[in-house]
């Protein structure tokens, strides 16, 4: 039996600071640890430090990273509803501080060599 689901594609917000310049890798973000939001879609933002081992294995989920174990910023948001999906992580290029969820920390921003947060 087939699934049919409906979405509704709103304006996306963009996270780099100079849209000419980054380098994106496709990944799959997990939906592990994601909260559903008032409309019960679970949806991981835009913006979010991401890990888990993407960019040694195309088999490794996505997961939130916001640590020393960074590999790239969440490049769209990303529905995660109905399990793990596809997305892209931004691993080069210059990111928009103000346009994160949550401010990278000292060891992320360490990590992420070919990512400049800029304010």
């Amino acid at each position: 039996m087939a699934k049919f689901v409906e979405t509704v594609y709103t304006n996306t917000k963009s996270i780099v600071k100079f849209p000419d310049h980054y380098v994106n890798l496709a990944v799959t973000v997990s939906d592990a640890g994601v909260v559903a939001n008032a409309d019960g879609k679970k949806v991981v933002p835009a913006g979010t430090i991401l890990g888990g081992g993407f960019l040694l294995s195309e088999s490794a989920l996505a997961v939130k990273a916001n640590d020393l174990n960074a590999e790239g910023v969440l490049f769209n948001d990303t529905d995660v509803t109905h399990g793990p999906a596809s997305g892209a992580a931004l691993i080069h290029g210059f990111v928009a501080l103000d346009k994160l969820p949550e401010a990278p920390v000292a060891a992320a921003v360490t990590a992420l060599k070919q990512i400049t947060f800029v304010k």
